[in-house]
């Protein structure tokens, strides 16, 4: 057991390894508004822990966190994943280090994200694809779940936490959802016709505190089920590969700037906060290229 003595007024007060880990893991994590991020971040921390034999994070050294990436990278994790939590490990020890003063030295500034592939373009369906998903998509919710994660673009954690009072009508044929996103931040997504009509059909005698989407037990859907919904739809439609919601986000940016939607327009639906995240649609699906000029 590993004990550490902290300084509280001008009593000093002995608590143990796991409790001062906890309370520095407590105080990071209130950061995050998503429970999805808080629950990803504190599985990889846990890693982390778990490989320096749960000691004090302020024990760590250069050589323990050389020593875990190391780890990291002879596993079988994808380099994205890997840079998740390396980059969660990197948010912990700064904050512990330069903001609550909690840790002796930021000995995270050694931990560097690996070089990922930008296969963006393999995650865009095509329209066929999408559509084909409609198509074949017998039960209602289901495919109203679909749809919305489509024309929307929104988030699958944003689209599980909506209820009808964020809905309100645009004039007499469009609605807009007001979406409550990543990082904290609220943006307002307009509704086409199609959407706002299937709905008001859905809704039903729905109270405005309903969920819009509600589970078996009729709460709010988990994330995790609305993935199996996608995966299951995208398998009828025969579409190969680990089809997640995220994918019809990928579409629903890359289609519309394909019609002739304008970045910004893309931007504020996505909820980006740089254009230049937006603008990474245009590379993976490019309207010219040089080839075709050649003989």
């Amino acid at each position: 057991m590993h004990d550490l003595t902290v300084q509280k007024g001008s009593n000093l007060t002995q608590i143990s390894g796991q409790d001062f880990n906890n309370q520095l893991i407590s105080l990071w994590l209130h950061r995050y508004k998503s429970k999805h991020t808080r629950r990803a971040y504190y599985r990889d921390i846990g890693l982390f822990l778990t490989f320096i034999g749960d000691r004090p994070l302020s024990t760590a050294t250069y050589a323990d966190l050389q020593g875990f990436e190391d780890s990291l990278a002879s596993g079988r994790l994808a380099p994205a994943t890997i840079n998740r939590k390396i980059h969660a490990l990197r948010s912990l020890l700064t904050f512990g280090a330069e903001k609550v003063r909690m840790l002796p030295t930021n000995v995270g500034v050694v931990l560097e994200s690996q070089k990922v592939k930008d296969d963006l373009a393999q995650r865009i369906l095509s329209e066929e694809q999408v559509f084909k998903m409609f198509a074949l998509e017998a039960d209602p919710r289901n495919l109203q779940i679909i749809r919305f994660l489509y024309y929307t673009g929104c988030r699958v954690s944003e689209v599980c936490s909506l209820r009808w009072r964020d809905l309100q009508p645009r004039g007499d044929r469009e609605g807009q959802v007001t979406v409550y996103g990543k990082g904290g931040k609220t943006r307002v997504v307009l509704l086409p016709e199609k959407i706002w009509r299937s709905l008001q059909d859905l809704k039903g005698t729905a109270a405005l505190s309903d969920p819009i989407f509600i589970s078996a037990k009729g709460g709010h859907l988990d994330p995790s089920q609305v993935f199996r919904i996608v995966q299951a739809a995208a398998a009828r439609a025969g579409i190969e590969g680990k089809v997640s919601p995220h994918w019809l986000r990928h579409s629903h940016a890359s289609h519309s700037m394909d019609r002739g939607a304008p970045l910004h327009v893309v931007q504020a639906s996505l909820g980006h906060s740089n254009p230049a995240t937006t603008g990474r649609y245009l590379h993976a699906r490019p309207g010219d290229g040089s080839g075709r000029y050649l003989g």
